[in-house]
């Protein structure tokens, strides 16, 4: 599934003839059985990435993936043909793109299945599953006994980020919509606030932490709600360092780095039952355009399994 120009959705070709991607050192490639969309794709897409990453039309879109190794290059660890991974082989870090039947990925970006998992929940973990990760434990290092806001509970960032703050033996408010508030209670969160109905500020004081994958006015109104010393982690906005003076906080920005290390901790929270991925659909690679369209945790199956 390919992009000759930026755009929307209908940018977005299926390319019956590409050529099967050609790996380099330290690179595997993949036999893609699935590849979940992100927001990130719809970002790259539509070219808000350019200064980053240029891409060179016709572009494979897609990160998160899941396969089988059938070819692999030089310097690739244990990594060997035959291997179930998952991981990134998106373009903007190196790989060919994910949504397609084969790709290119660096094998510092793929790691071993999770235990148990299909290839459609795995392709819906990396991206998601990583942001959780860094943002809980690693940014915000949050503890037994300290409160957490975590904004966007039923994405798919925020639904991992839930269950891994839970973990962690954190109180955990977090703000959803679209009536969906018993998805994210169910979650774990200990609080949830419908953000269609009531704002998060006026219910919510005190927190330690909060994490924003949301932006904009939620990721100002955040401030109020922690107390002297906390922190305020986004993903979504450009941190305000005036407001957080103001405010006596930390606030801290944070870009995903999906690697193995991350991805094998994953699979160790999954393989011991600590974390559970949700897909809401699943689509062929074929429909992506009505794939981008759909809510929720999207995966787009590329080999039905047998």
């Amino acid at each position: 599934m390919q992009i000759n120009s930026y755009g929307d959705a209908s940018v977005l070709t299926l390319a019956a003839d590409a050529p099967k991607p050609v790996t380099a050192a330290g690179q595997t490639l993949i036999e893609v059985h699935a590849a979940s969309i992100n927001p990130v794709d719809s970002i790259v897409r539509a070219g808000y990435m350019q200064k980053m990453v240029k891409l060179q039309f016709p572009a494979t879109m897609g990160m998160d993936v899941a396969g089988v190794i059938v070819a692999a290059g030089s310097d690739v660890g244990s990594l060997k043909v035959g291997d179930r991974v998952y991981g990134s082989a998106g373009l903007p870090t190196g790989g060919s793109g994910a949504f397609a039947e084969y790709a290119a990925a660096n094998a510092g970006r793929v790691a071993r299945m999770p235990a148990g998992l299909t290839f459609v929940q795995a392709a819906a973990l990396p991206l998601a599953g990583v942001s959780a990760l860094q943002a809980i434990y690693e940014h915000l290092q949050l503890r037994a006994g300290g409160r957490v806001l975590i904004h966007g509970g039923a994405g798919g960032i925020g639904r991992l980020a839930i269950q891994m703050a839970k973990l962690a033996g954190v109180y955990v408010a977090s703000t959803c919509r679209g009536g969906l508030s018993s998805f994210v209670k169910g979650l774990g969160a200990d609080e949830v606030i419908d953000a269609d109905k009531q704002a998060f500020q006026d219910r919510l004081k005190g927190f330690d932490a909060v994490f924003d994958t949301i932006g904009g006015e939620t990721y100002t109104n955040s401030f109020s709600v922690l107390k002297k010393g906390g922190v305020l982690l986004t993903m979504s906005a450009q941190p305000n360092a005036e407001l957080a003076e103001k405010f006596g906080v930390r606030t801290l920005g944070q870009f995903t780095d999906v690697n193995t290390a991350r991805l094998d901790r994953l699979a160790q929270l999954v393989a011991e039952g600590a974390i559970k991925v949700q897909v809401d659909r699943v689509f062929p690679l074929s429909q992506a355009k009505e794939a981008f369209l759909a809510r929720g945790k999207i995966v787009l199956e590329v080999k039905k399994a047998s």
